[in-house]
């Protein structure tokens, strides 16, 4: 538990409002203006702006609520900006990305990197640590032996092939040195790739640009990794969709709130089918084969980019670890949607179904590997 609450705290770092203009407060002015005294032009009510960007691979769009016209689109343009600066320094694709670079010397010798690209490897290694390897960005490492067209096999590659394409995973292996900020991949062939928690980072490091620049309320969704903080422009709270795996284009739930991430994994996307079973592209570093029990993981709490973490991890671990996992973490919660159609959500969840969606059974009862 202690370990767990340590790895827990490194991270714990639309629409109109309407202005009420009273019998009293008007005649107050029509005398103002009759004595020829300056009048204050009423403040302009906040409105939701939005613009939509391909980065990282995905469909982003970026919502800021403001009064002001210039403020929200300049905050917009800084936020992507941010986003496509992220996609560059840790790009997988990138020749000129540094953890191409870290790629390129495995076996061979260690690359110093940026400050910013070693600390946010250290936390991935610590969500390794915290997750039992359920999360490892070393999955690259793997080899690919699954196509996942949305088409129906014959079957699974054989348990050797499977073995065999796992060898170099491991996130143990990677080594960190903090005097110099290096990063050693030690076994040639060893890749990391960030892909599983760099869109939530992307979205927290524009998200606190653009509160910075003074944005008050806003959203920011990178393909299902969205962040939300303060109100919309009416003064509601955001309310966040979570989709029905059974039946695309549907919403199976819906929370509202604030100052919050709501991130979801599917493997209704990208999947195969062998005798009528799912098999999503998540794959269990640990095995080789794509993780099984579960069609969606949405979870929710107040880091983005933690939270683009441990949807992968709670698919791996299945819904009954994965739920105990996240029962014991102060602030998170989660809902997932099993292989069966069963919607469960952590203790604390607070969700509202549809009626067409399965009612939540909590999972309260902790259990381990």
């Amino acid at each position: 538990m202690h370990l767990l609450m340590n790895c827990l705290a490194a991270w714990q770092q639309q629409a109109r409002a309407v202005l009420l203009v009273g019998l009293c407060a008007g005649g107050s002015l029509a005398a103002a203006r009759a004595q020829g005294a300056p009048t204050v032009a009423a403040a302009r009510p906040p409105r939701a702006y939005t613009r939509a960007a391909h980065l990282m691979g995905s469909h982003f769009t970026f919502t800021a609520v403001s009064s002001d016209d210039s403020l929200a689109w300049r905050a917009l343009r800084a936020g992507m900006r941010e986003t496509g600066r992220i996609d560059r320094l840790f790009s997988y694709w990138d020749s000129t990305s540094q953890v191409v670079k870290i790629n390129r010397m495995a076996g061979i010798r260690p690359v110093v990197v940026d400050q910013e690209v070693y600390d946010l490897i250290a936390r991935t290694l610590k969500i390794s640590q915290l997750s039992g390897g359920a999360f490892d960005i070393t999955f690259a490492s793997g080899d690919k032996i699954y196509q996942f067209d949305k088409t129906e096999h014959a079957s699974l590659p054989d348990s050797a092939t499977v073995r065999n394409s796992v060898r170099r995973i491991g996130w143990q292996k990677v080594r960190l040195d903090p005097a110099v900020h290096s990063v050693y991949l030690p076994e040639k062939g060893m890749r990391i790739n960030l892909a599983g928690i760099l869109q939530g980072y992307g979205v927290r490091r524009a998200s606190e640009i653009m509160k910075k620049m003074g944005i008050a309320g806003g959203l920011l969704n990178g393909s299902g990794d969205v962040y939300c903080w303060g109100k919309q422009a009416d003064g509601s709270g955001w309310r966040i969709a979570i989709g029905d795996p059974a039946r695309p284009q549907s919403v199976s739930s819906w929370l509202t709130v604030s100052d919050m991430a709501v991130v979801t994994a599917g493997n209704y996307e990208q999947y195969f089918t062998v005798a009528g079973k799912y098999y999503g592209h998540i794959i269990n570093p640990h095995t080789g084969y794509p993780a099984t029990g579960l069609r969606s993981v949405t979870i929710i709490c107040p880091d983005v980019e933690l939270a683009d973490a441990l949807d992968d991890a709670v698919f791996v671990l299945g819904p009954q670890v994965g739920l105990a996992m996240i029962n014991r973490l102060k602030g998170v919660d989660a809902t997932v949607i099993t292989d069966d159609g069963q919607t469960l959500v952590s203790k604390g969840m607070q969700l509202n179904s549809y009626h067409s969606a399965a009612a939540a059974t909590v999972a309260k009862t902790p259990v381990t590997r």
